[in-house]
């Protein structure tokens, strides 16, 4: 019996380690790929990240290749894409965008511009331009005046739908500005009228109307006051100068 229960014995420790050691040997491959799975997912990243990055930043493959401006109906695209200076085969995402558009804002007749990217490699710059308001006379040189008083662009001869602002080639620019805040203020009616606007300084505005009528404005200051005593005004009859520098005490002669 002993010697039975020794050889049973015997026989299942065998087994046992016949049945043990490919499972142990198995775990331990896991083990060591799953190890092994980490590092080469990390460094499929980083080639991934590495490959991405030279791709975007400095290859050519996403380049600027053309500039598209919009908007612009005045300025000719000729002349907005050269102030602008696009750099032509920069990668799109190292091109400066506010430089450019710091660029276009120096033309006068740009009131506001908007740059940015259209991938893979378009740079869009969306202008919108200065509108005139009246057109200035100085010294016999025509230019736009617009509502803020910024002077742009040139005309050989005066438009037929804008007042004239006639001053001297020494006027300062906040007394176009005045003149501007002067036409905008006028009812569209009486705008049409205006054949002339005179200043002289930011406080010394006049106006030459159809029919010989001459209006004394002074400042800027109570445009929209003015405005509105001028048209009152202007119903009576065999006026021909009007006097609004003071809306509450307006004269006529």
């Amino acid at each position: 019996m002993i010697g039975e229960y020794g050889d049973t014995a015997v026989g299942d420790d065998e087994d046992t380690t016949v049945v043990a050691a490919p499972d142990f040997g198995r775990r331990r491959f896991r083990a060591r790929l799953d190890r092994w799975r980490r590092w080469i997912i990390l460094a499929l990243v980083a080639i991934l990240l590495v490959t991405g990055g030279w791709l975007i930043y400095f290859s050519s493959v996403l380049a600027v290749s053309q500039v598209e401006v919009t908007g612009n109906a005045r300025v000719t695209t000729a002349r907005v894409e050269r102030v602008a200076g696009v750099p032509i085969g920069r990668p799109m995402v190292r091109t400066d965008l506010a430089a450019i558009k710091a660029r276009v804002e120096a033309i006068h007749a740009v009131e506001s511009v908007a740059v940015s990217r259209s991938w893979p490699h378009t740079v869009v710059i969306e202008i919108v331009e200065r509108t005139p308001v009246a057109v200035v006379d100085r010294g016999g040189k025509l230019q736009a005046l617009d509502a803020s008083g910024v002077l742009f662009g040139g005309y050989s001869r005066a438009p037929d739908d804008l007042p004239l602002v006639e001053t001297r080639a020494d006027v300062s620019a906040s007394a176009l500005a005045e003149a501007a805040k002067v036409v905008g203020a006028l009812r569209a009616d009486v705008a049409g009228r205006v054949e002339k606007i005179n200043v002289q300084t930011i406080d010394k505005i006049n106006l030459e109307l159809t029919k010989g009528v001459t209006v004394q404005w002074g400042s800027a200051e109570g445009s929209e006051d003015k405005a509105q005593v001028l048209v009152l005004l202007l119903k009576r009859k065999g006026v021909k100068e009007i006097d609004v520098s003071v809306p509450g005490r307006p004269t006529t002669r």
